[in-house]
């Protein structure tokens, strides 16, 4: 919203200069984007009047002129303006004034009395191209014939004005016009408020014209009137003229200059029809399938029944609310005139400019809500200007009428502004604030019943009426208190390990973590999860980005490529996050933590010869993430891993995760040069710890004894382990599988694996026959699976 100063000081003059009042604005919400001058800076300037012409004796193209000033005497000053002409009011220059720079003269310059071509010359004839107003001009700067000679340029144009740009919010329409901003600052500053004066015009003429509302709901207010005889092609005032250029706006014709100006003034905007156009009444509809309709500005537009219309018996007229047709537009020549005052329902407008490409004034405020209120008052307001501009009779107002937005009155507590604005208003405090916002209200005790105006569609709660007295007694006037509270220890379990405890172990081991979007593209669901029936986003933010993740594979998957397109050799990631899959009808969601390391798998160095991280680095990985808990590595096939080096991950008996390298083909077409080995598995599992307890420290050293068996290339040794685990062996600590042989001096399809056993007693050195009673009943074990001891 651009506006003038001088236009709002009209309505209210607070004793602030233009700085301070946009600081003010500013601070109370109504954000100032710009404050700039109307006019650059020059002086000495004044309106003069051409008295006489007459040709250079010297130069062909230079004129001589007489000219009057104000003073006693005239001035000479030579001319080579093609326009100059004797009676014609222009800009002069004195000597001594001080013109603004320009695309001819960067630095600008001073205005001296000078000889030219033999002739004394006592000023100069100004250009708006020379006083900075315009960037090209045709000849001089004619004024207006009622000028008064001798006065400063700047006091008769009020060039020292300053134009305010508003960055408005969408919750704040009532500053769409000058009556709301006009409020604003008198409920801020305190100043007194002059109401704006509309004259109720007088019907002068029988006629009016039929007005139907079919969608009441979208239109629940619409008001027109009828004006013959007027005079389209009269001149628009220069007051008018001058506060519509400097809020943006161009002028037109008259008339379509006092919509405009009513629609600047008041928040609403308005629409003027050429009545002798217009076939039949007018009727608010919705669109009809296929219609079309050309609109002021030449764009052809095709409607369908989403779109609210203004139409006459026999074609659509305008898009309601937005902007008119052609043929429906006021030209110089017309002489009957419909205007349209309306209140549209936001919901009803909102979007559909955008839709057709349009971005117009009318849609702006629509779209945010006018004050309903004031829809007859703004069509009294045009007539009273169109009537004494162009003339005319005005027939009454045709005025539909349906269900307008309910306001619902507002509990205030004052206990409640004290808590949560931190300071103590009392009751006069805040019934002198709500008075200046204009606001209806009764007080019971400390309790306030607040009827939001009908120009306030943002206030429907307490607490916007708490910002609304926070606004006016001004945030800089709310203490900065430091906040006190009682500060306790929150209890920590031992049974729980923190997030933070394990992404440093990842740390660590040289791991980065990553963030990734929560949704990832439908093939890489199918391709890298084999999920075939994946969450799907009613409304994704992109293409690629359609369903919900049931892995955070693919996250690390695609910020591995990001890293190997920037040259990074070695790359490590982890990323915890949420998972979503859908089960049994109903959506289940999960946290995993999952890594993804590819290339070396140390930093390039002198100490270690390069090695490709492969399975087995993973695993050590993910064994330091859930130590001291065991863990078993199951062979078992995953649809983004390698068949024969891929695994599922046990603890406590139960799978919690996969570990594997990334399969070729996935390899291939992820354009992956070497493999990339992966784990995932679920955070609950991982942040579970037991308890610990103290153990009795042993007297004694242990005693490893090594068994070697020789079994069958199909038995696993984790199957042997087990098998030792749950023997009652008395005194083994401690059973772990050490080496592993094939090849010369075995026999085909066999294998040699070797455990180590350590037998400990917390109170006494074991004897041979403690220690041989224990190894026997592992080697009994042992032989129940098939293994033969190797001697």
């Amino acid at each position: 919203m651009k506006f003038s100063e001088n236009w709002l000081r009209t309505w209210v003059n607070p004793a602030l200069p233009s700085d301070e009042l946009a600081h003010v604005l500013t601070m109370a919400g109504l954000e100032v984007e710009a404050l700039e001058g109307v006019a650059p800076a020059f002086e000495n300037v004044v309106v003069a009047e051409v008295l006489e012409v007459a040709k250079h004796p010297d130069a062909d193209r230079l004129n001589v002129c007489r000219v009057n000033v104000g003073e006693a005497q005239p001035l000479t000053i030579v001319c080579g303006a093609a326009n100059v002409a004797v009676g014609v009011k222009v800009p002069c220059a004195r000597i001594g004034a001080v013109l603004p720079p320009s695309s001819d003269n960067e630095k600008g310059f001073v205005i001296k009395q000078a000889k030219v071509r033999n002739v004394e010359s006592f000023g100069m004839l100004c250009s708006e191209k020379e006083l900075g107003l315009a960037d090209e001009s045709q000849g001089l700067w004619l004024l207006s014939s009622d000028a008064q000679v001798g006065k400063t340029l700047r006091e008769y144009l009020e060039l020292d004005d300053k134009l305010f740009t508003l960055k408005l919010t969408p919750n704040r329409s009532d500053c769409s016009g000058m009556v709301g901003i006009a409020r604003e600052v008198a409920a801020l500053t305190g100043s007194p408020l002059k109401p704006l004066e509309i004259q109720i015009q007088p019907v002068t003429l029988s006629e009016q014209l039929p007005v139907h509302v079919i969608d009441a709901q979208a239109c629940p207010l619409y008001c027109g009137r009828l004006v013959r005889g007027v005079n389209a092609a009269a001149a628009t005032p220069a007051w008018m003229l001058r506060r519509l250029e400097r809020s943006g706006l161009r002028g037109i014709s008259a008339v379509v200059d006092i919509t405009n100006y009513v629609m600047l003034e008041m928040g609403q905007p308005l629409h003027a029809f050429d009545a002798a156009q217009l076939s039949g009444g007018i009727t608010v509809r919705r669109a009809r399938n296929c219609e079309e309709l050309t609109l002021l500005n030449e764009q052809t537009v095709k409607l369908d029944e989403e779109v609210l219309v203004i139409a006459d018996d026999a074609r659509v007229r305008a898009l309601a609310g937005i902007m008119g047709g052609q043929g429906s537009g006021v030209e110089t020549a017309a002489r009957e005139v419909f205007l349209e005052s309306a209140f549209f329902h936001p919901d009803a407008i909102a979007g559909k400019a955008r839709r057709f490409g349009l971005a117009t004034d009318s849609s702006f405020r629509f779209e945010r809500g006018v004050d309903f209120a004031a829809t007859r008052q703004a069509l009294e307001r045009a007539t009273q200007l169109l009537l004494e501009i162009c003339g005319g009779s005005a027939g009454a107002i045709s005025e539909v009428r349906g269900q307008l937005p309910a306001r619902e009155p507002i509990m205030l507590r004052r206990s409640r502004v004290a808590r949560v604005l931190g300071i103590a208003l009392d009751n006069i405090q805040i019934a002198a604030l709500l008075q200046r916002l204009q606001f209806e209200f009764a007080s019971n005790d400390d309790d306030f019943s607040v009827m939001p105006p009908s120009f306030r569609f943002d206030l429907s709660i307490e607490a916007d009426l708490i910002e609304e007295l926070a606004r006016l007694y001004g945030y800089d006037n709310i203490p900065a208190q430091a906040p006190q509270a009682v500060l306790t220890m929150l209890p920590y379990s031992e049974l729980q390990r923190p997030l933070a405890r394990i992404q440093q172990i990842l740390v660590s081991r040289d791991y980065q973590e990553i963030v990734s979007y929560a949704f990832v593209e439908e093939q890489v669901e199918r391709e890298l999860c084999g999920n075939e029936n994946p969450v799907a986003l009613q409304n994704p933010i992109a293409s690629n980005l359609s369903v919900m993740r049931s892995s955070l594979i693919g996250g690390l998957v695609g910020a591995l490529r990001f890293n190997l397109n920037r040259k990074q050799a070695r790359v490590r990631l982890f990323e915890a996050g949420a998972c979503f899959a859908k089960v049994n009808d109903e959506y289940v969601q999960s946290q995993q933590l999952s890594g993804l390391a590819y290339g070396a798998t140390l930093p390039e160095q002198w100490g270690a010869a390069v090695k490709s991280v492969d399975f087995y680095d993973v695993k050590a990985d993910v064994e330091a993430l859930f130590a001291p808990q065991l863990l078993r590595f199951v062979a078992a096939t995953h649809p983004a891993l390698h068949p024969g080096r891929s695994a599922q991950i046990y603890c406590g008996g139960q799978a919690v995760g996969w570990i594997g390298e990334l399969h070729p083909r996935w390899q291939q077409q992820y354009d992956i040069a070497q493999p990339a080995v992966w784990f995932e598995v679920e955070l609950g599992a991982l942040t579970r710890a037991a308890v610990p307890r103290m153990g009795e420290i042993a007297k004694s050293l242990p005693v490893r004894r090594d068994l070697a068996v020789l079994v069958d290339e199909a038995v696993a040794a984790q199957t042997l382990l087990d098998a030792m685990q749950q023997v009652a062996a008395p005194y083994a600590q401690e059973i772990a599988l050490f080496d592993v042989y094939r090849g010369k001096g075995l026999e085909q399809g066999k294998k040699s694996l070797a455990f180590r056993v350590l037998l400990q007693d917390t109170q006494k050195t074991l004897t041979d026959s403690e220690i041989e009673t224990s190894i026997a009943l592992l080697v009994d074990k042992l032989q129940q699976h098939g293994a033969q001891l190797r001697v």
